[in-house]
């Protein structure tokens, strides 16, 4: 059997919360909560789950842009949580982020040149001839033109930029691409196009992304499977089609509930969810989604549901399937 390239186990990160005269801790945010999952070579895996459950906080502690609290992050046979400073900065040329904001992740000041450049000239490439060449290929790699190197982020358009921020992630020919929303600023015509610029590059470069966005039909278009997070905590993941067609979680089943149709006649059996999201900084004991569940059981308020897989390669933590 193949390995994956990406290996998380038992992923977890908790913020301090700071309170009193002296600033002592008086609690956690738990951000990330016990995440597990693998990622194959050339795979695209989806991330989905609303605003604060902890996706782009697991996406960044993958690449120890945040420091893991606990957990085992294995890439291609090394353990990320454990290495060097030096050794991680020479294993970032194999890693790499698109950020979510293509306004605030790049450098108003640095021509596109210089912002592609960098990450070329941390990792040895010293002529500057050599990074020009590059980073003009690079850009009519991404559908912008050699002459936009010599321009200044304020110049372009949010699609153009978010193109920059591919660029630069591409740069050094990384194997795993971490996309942190890398869509959700941009208007739906250019999503598209940046989407589907992302499949051909995949498929031209052999990329493995982790892709992490809130727009369900976003993550089914691009992704090969996909993982469902609530409150920290992943509740869900399968191949796409199984998990569109046949979600198990509860929680699943109410976030696909809610996709518009563009049938207006089609009626649509909605699920919906009582009660606000609790706080992560003080999460309900046992299966973090009781509060909101229509199938709660007296179990699911005491004891954690355990990760397990309930069909063929469709896993859920869930007391339903126990």
């Amino acid at each position: 059997m193949t390995q994956p390239l990406l290996k998380v186990e038992h992923l977890k990160k908790y913020f301090p919360i700071k309170g009193g005269v002296f600033g002592r801790n008086v609690g956690q945010v738990k951000a990330v909560d016990d995440v597990s999952f693998e990622v194959m070579e050339g795979e695209i895996l989806g991330i989905v789950g609303e605003s604060g459950c902890g996706k782009s906080t697991t996406g960044k502690s993958l690449l120890r842009l945040i420091e893991p609290t606990e957990g085992k992050v294995t890439y291609d046979g090394h353990e990320v949580t454990t290495l060097n400073d030096e050794t991680m900065r020479l294993l970032r040329r194999d890693m790499q982020i698109i950020f979510q904001d293509p306004y605030a992740s790049l450098n108003p000041r640095h021509t596109v040149e210089k912002i592609i450049g960098e990450p070329l000239l941390v990792h040895g490439m010293k002529s500057a001839e050599q990074r020009k060449t590059r980073v003009q290929e690079l850009l009519e790699v991404v559908g912008l033109d050699a002459y936009h190197a010599s321009r200044y982020p304020h110049q372009f358009s949010g699609g153009q930029r978010q193109r920059i921020g591919i660029a630069r992630a591409l740069a050094n020919n990384p194997k795993l691409i971490i996309c942190d929303e890398p869509v959700s600023a941009l208007d739906v015509s250019v999503q598209s196009q940046i989407l589907n610029l992302m499949e051909e590059l995949r498929d031209q470069f052999n990329l493995t992304y982790v892709f992490i966005a809130h727009d369900l039909s976003v993550v089914k278009h691009i992704s090969d499977r996909v993982g469902v997070m609530y409150l920290g905590r992943m509740v869900e993941l399968a191949n796409k089609d199984h998990l569109y067609d046949d979600p198990k979680h509860p929680y699943t089943q109410a976030l696909l509930s809610a996709v518009p149709t563009p049938d207006p006649d089609e009626k649509k059996d909605r699920m919906i969810l009582k009660g606000d999201v609790p706080s992560p900084a003080n999460p309900p004991s046992g299966c973090a989604f009781h509060t909101r569940c229509p199938y709660v059981m007296d179990v699911c308020k005491l004891e954690r549901p355990a990760w397990k897989e309930v069909s063929e390669n469709h896993f859920a933590a869930c007391h339903l399937y126990e």
